[in-house]
């Protein structure tokens, strides 16, 4: 039995067969394999159908191990948006200040009267702070300005733009009159350069530096609760 299983073996790596594969039809240890076949050559045709196989199976391992990272960013995901419920007017309230902290103009020593003036690329950062603006804040929509930054290569997506940040912002096209041109460097490694670029809109609040000093002094309260100062 044993001869008429070395025989098979051979036979199969002769036709291309790989060791796993001869394994699931001849169940013997693969050391007893590799001391049959190690005298077995293989033809071209037959080596690269081996290195086929074995891309393929690495192939479909990297992918096994992309689903599985999925899943548990899903999952990950799933469970932290579930602890957020509920955000209350002071937590929305909180988070407005903590966003104009991180991303809005402050009064500098040069510059004491400085406005409130936010701005960002990132759509959804762009929606909570004109919610702030106008649930929490009630800023009238008349003392609120807009300006769209672009880069200059992006020129002819100007329309496209000011049509993006109108639906992102809720306020109506004819409010963004002041579109800037943004000078490309010759070696720029921004990644948004595709078709989903539409620049950056910066928000401005007419007639805003004390609201800008109440925010800072907002800023300061948290610090002085969190026990930093």
């Amino acid at each position: 039995m044993k001869a008429t299983a070395k025989e098979k073996a051979i036979n199969l790596r002769k036709l291309g067969f790989s060791y796993s594969e001869i394994l699931k039809q001849i169940p013997v240890a693969k050391s007893t394999l590799s001391l049959w076949l190690r005298s077995v050559g293989l033809s071209k045709k037959q080596k690269q159908r081996l290195t086929e196989k074995k891309l393929a199976s690495m192939q479909r391992g990297a992918i096994a191990k992309r689903n599985k990272r999925i899943e548990i960013v899903r999952l990950i995901k799933n469970k932290a948006i579930s602890e957020i419920k509920n955000i209350s007017n002071r937590e929305l309230w909180l988070i407005g200040v903590s966003l104009y902290w991180a991303e809005g103009s402050k009064s500098k020593p040069h510059n004491i009267s400085q406005g409130v003036t936010f701005s960002n690329s990132d759509p959804m950062m762009i929606k909570v702070f004109m919610e702030w603006l106008r649930k929490i804040l009630k800023i009238p929509e008349n003392d609120i300005k807009y300006e769209i930054y672009i880069h200059e290569n992006s020129k002819n997506k100007v329309v496209d733009s000011i049509q993006y940040w109108s639906k992102i912002t809720k306020a109506s096209q004819n409010k963004f009159k002041y579109v800037y041109f943004k000078r490309n460097k010759v070696n720029t490694k921004r990644k948004n350069t595709n078709e989903n670029y539409y620049g950056l809109v910066r928000i401005l609040v007419n007639k805003s530096t004390n609201l800008n000093r109440k925010i800072s002094g907002w800023i300061e309260g948290i610090l002085g609760n969190c026990g930093v100062v």
